[in-house]
């Protein structure tokens, strides 16, 4: 998989999905290979990502992330098999449990068991993509639809879970492709996501895992004035305890600390770090969002 960007409607734009669109393809043509969308509460990533597949044909396109909850996985995986006859094979899913206040506030829905429902949801997942039935009773999930829930040309595709605790992990391994994680810098992916998704992955019998790092950049002449810009639009991930316990991890003390910022050959040196570390893919995720800072982010991309 070749270096990724996300991409997002542009709030002010006369039509979300025209803009999206747009984005992707001019994205594509500067030498992008890969986008990734992520879920809010307006725009639904899934359909957005079909969409795009057909409109641009050739450009790989991903959710990161998707939420679980409310969505039931016969949904998830009929929407995922619908983008994935709509790509041709260039669709990744990337799914997350979420975080337990925002579902809460939003939905109503008390935190539950998070792992083991995580699990039986992986477990849906793949018996649907994998065999093109499922009939399931689990703890915390049912799943036996009457009809068949196949969608022709819609598999495979690959499953990635947005994990940053051990056990997590550890599920992903076992039954997910790999793992998409956000904030979280090259030493907490050196010495703790690659080697214990690996070795649950090892454990179960699976191939290696692909390691996916989402890291916010910006490619500027003008860093100190991105950073300010950085500690404004990631602050809000710093109130959450999973990504504090990530930025413990990494000894650093707010979201903004890990952004990637600098010209374009800083950038390129810092986000290979990365790849050191053990991360196989690297997605960038722009925080400044004028169309020169997203062009030069792009143009990193096709560059890696």
């Amino acid at each position: 998989m070749s270096t990724g960007v996300v991409i997002g409607p542009d709030p002010a734009a006369a039509n979300a999905v025209d803009d999206a669109v747009s984005q992707a393809s001019t994205a594509f043509h500067r030498g992008v290979r890969h986008v990734w969308l992520g879920q809010r509460f307006d725009v639904d990533a899934l359909a957005l990502a079909a969409v795009i597949a057909s409109a641009v044909p050739g450009l790989g396109v991903g959710t990161a992330i998707v939420p679980i909850n409310p969505r039931h996985p016969l949904l998830v995986a009929a929407a995922a098999q619908t983008a994935q006859a709509a790509a041709h094979g260039n669709f990744s899913l990337g799914i997350g449990p979420g975080g337990n206040a925002l579902q809460q506030r939003a939905f109503g829905i008390p935190p539950g068991k998070e792992i083991a429902f995580l699990r039986e949801y992986l477990t849906v997942l793949r018996s649907i993509r994998d065999d093109g039935e499922v009939d399931f009773h689990g703890q915390e999930l049912v799943a036996s639809p009457p009809l068949s829930p196949a969608v022709a040309g819609g598999t495979p595709f690959p499953i990635y879970v947005a994990a940053l605790g051990p056990r997590a992990l550890r599920v992903a391994g076992e039954l997910a492709d790999g793992t998409l994680s956000y904030l979280a810098g090259p030493r907490t992916v050196e010495e703790f996501i690659a080697p214990t998704i690996a070795q649950a992955a090892t454990d179960a019998g699976r191939p290696p895992p692909r390691i996916i790092a989402s890291i916010p950049v910006a490619v500027t002449n003008h860093p100190d004035a991105a950073r300010a810009e950085a500690a404004k639009s990631l602050g809000f991930y710093d109130q959450f305890p999973s990504y504090q316990k990530v930025m413990a991890r990494e000894g650093i003390n707010r979201a903004a600390d890990i952004a990637v910022i600098g010209n374009p050959d800083e950038v390129i040196g810092q986000l290979l770090r990365y790849r050191a570390a053990g991360a196989t893919d690297l997605v960038l995720n722009p925080f400044q969002t004028d169309a020169s800072a997203l062009h030069a982010v792009w143009a990193v991309a096709g560059e890696l």
